[in-house]
């Protein structure tokens, strides 16, 4: 599951045998990767589109694990552009029903935040690290053609946390010092992955939600956008998901 067309036409490069499917106004890609099955859509953005995504890939399609990649922008104090945040938990930063309920409690769950399952976590954040490692993206390795040095980026880092999700665009000083006071160590915010979690939680799928930084969601940064997706971000996310089915066990 994508959040941009360029990730997708990335991975669907890689897949000669795809078959189209339309659904609920999407179109879903099947097909195989490495000698498995995948399948591949564009989430859409925000909560809902994503969440309709995420059932009918488990619904139609009976995936038995959901793979979000996309960006985000950066909320924690060591988190900069062209790093990437493995969600351990997701919360919806803007789900308030107070009084009834305490503020991001999922009514009826119990809860604010959703864990994937640990050890799929682990496996994703190992298989990123050494996907990304400085050998790899170094002169002569694998990801040679990755050049985050010549947009000023560090090689990158890869963390490990608590990502918000909203139907907000945030791109202010105000609502970052909002999240980071509501949410003390938030890595990263989007406006999806929450509700991709909550949707599997229900169907009980197995899923990872892994965000590249664009941004440190403050207008702060004056980087080529469209420059950084094309030459980082989705070179990243295709990489990471080669890494991903790898290891994947049979």
């Amino acid at each position: 599951m994508a959040a941009m067309p360029q990730e997708l036409q990335a991975l669907l490069d890689l897949m000669p045998d795809e078959d189209r499917v339309q659904r609920g106004g999407r179109t879903f890609w099947r097909g195989h990767v490495q000698g498995r099955e995948v399948v591949a859509v564009l989430s859409g953005i925000g909560k809902v589109a994503a969440a309709t995504t995420a059932t009918l890939l488990i619904d139609a399609f009976g995936v038995s694990q959901l793979w979000f990649t996309g960006v985000a922008g950066g909320l924690g104090e060591d988190v900069r552009v062209g790093d990437v945040v493995v969600a351990d938990a997701l919360v919806q930063h803007d789900m308030d029903a107070s009084p009834l309920f305490p503020r991001h409690e999922l009514p009826g769950l119990g809860v604010s935040r959703l864990h994937p399952p640990a050890p799929l976590v682990a496996r994703v954040a190992d298989a990123v690290r050494e996907t990304l490692s400085p050998q790899r993206l170094a002169p002569g390795g694998p990801l040679a053609h990755i050049h985050p040095e010549t947009l000023g980026l560090r090689a990158p880092q890869v963390h490990t946390g608590l990502i918000a999700s909203g139907d907000q665009f945030v791109n202010s000083a105000d609502d970052v010092e909002t999240l980071r006071r509501h949410l003390p160590g938030v890595l990263a915010v989007e406006m999806e992955g929450a509700a991709v979690a909550q949707v599997c939680e229900a169907f009980a799928t197995p899923y990872a939600v892994v965000r590249t930084i664009s941004d440190r969601a403050d207008a702060s940064a004056h980087l080529d956008f469209e420059r950084f997706v094309r030459s980082v971000a989705s070179p990243y996310s295709l990489a990471i998901v080669m890494a991903l089915l790898r290891v994947q066990p049979d």
